[in-house]
């Protein structure tokens, strides 16, 4: 074969050769400028959002306190319905705290805390944004109230580390049955009525209770433990003082309690 014409065969070789590259490169910068209009647009990659993370279950939990007073909405979202404002104290006189179930991620700079609420209907639930909470306390803890059996039971972790005989309310001033969580731990009581002790919950009746700030749930010790168990309060759980010193030895604030 000439040795001109088999050069200019091999040249040609490499040209197309170098224009396939270019073609191809060219492509995959099409297809990663088209991508990055899918995102902007809320294609593929929006698919992410919006996203939830559980904070809370039978071994763990998160809650935070109040930075703020906080509107409190039915969903995340500015848009949606306001259920209630949260102060920033309760009226024990402590700073007011929720406790944490979930985080949803609206996006990548918008995020909502599902939250547990100390509010009439028991049980309630709401949104509030991330940036009204401070970060968050995690504890491990879990508290069971047995009405029938009029127990209290903690659990660490789920594994039971303390338990106890109680009294609660009577059938005219029942003990509100639902999920809550500890709110405020609380000594100096110059009424021996409540022991040395007590701890404010989230729950509250729909009738009276015999709580100082009315209306709320504690747990406290007592100064008739003869009466421990039985139904025997307004709504608030009594403990024998020597019990309630005991919990408030392994009992956080932000503890779950669950009364059944």
């Amino acid at each position: 074969m000439n040795t001109a014409v088999f050069e200019n065969r091999r040249a040609l070789l490499a040209s197309l050769a170098l224009v396939g590259a270019l073609a191809l490169a060219l492509l995959s910068l099409a297809s990663a400028a088209q991508g990055g209009a899918e995102v902007a647009a809320g294609g593929k990659a929006s698919a992410l959002y919006p996203r939830s993370t559980k904070l809370t279950d039978d071994k763990i939990a998160h809650w935070a306190v109040l930075m703020r007073r906080t509107v409190v909405r039915a969903k995340p979202g500015l848009a949606s319905k306001v259920i209630t404002t949260l102060p920033t104290g309760t009226t024990d006189g402590t700073q007011n705290d929720v406790l944490v179930l979930a985080r949803i991620d609206l996006s990548p700079t918008s995020s909502w805390y599902w939250v547990r609420l100390p509010i009439l209907p028991n049980n309630s639930t709401g949104f509030v944004r991330k940036r009204d909470l401070s970060p968050l306390f995690t504890v491990n803890t879990h508290l069971y109230i047995n009405r029938g059996a009029l127990t209290a039971t903690l659990r660490r972790t789920g594994k039971v580390v303390f338990t106890t005989r109680v009294g609660v309310g009577k059938s005219y001033w029942p003990t509100p049955r639902g999920e809550f969580y500890v709110r405020d731990k609380l000594t100096n009581f110059d009424n021996p009525f409540y022991g040395p002790l007590a701890f404010g919950i989230s729950a509250r009746s729909a009738v009276l209770t015999d709580w100082p700030g009315g209306g709320y749930v504690g747990i406290h010790g007592t100064n008739q433990p003869q009466l421990i168990p039985g139904y025997i309060s307004h709504g608030c759980i009594r403990m024998r003082n020597a019990a309630i010193l005991a919990l408030a030895r392994l009992m956080p604030v932000g503890t779950p309690v669950s009364i059944r």
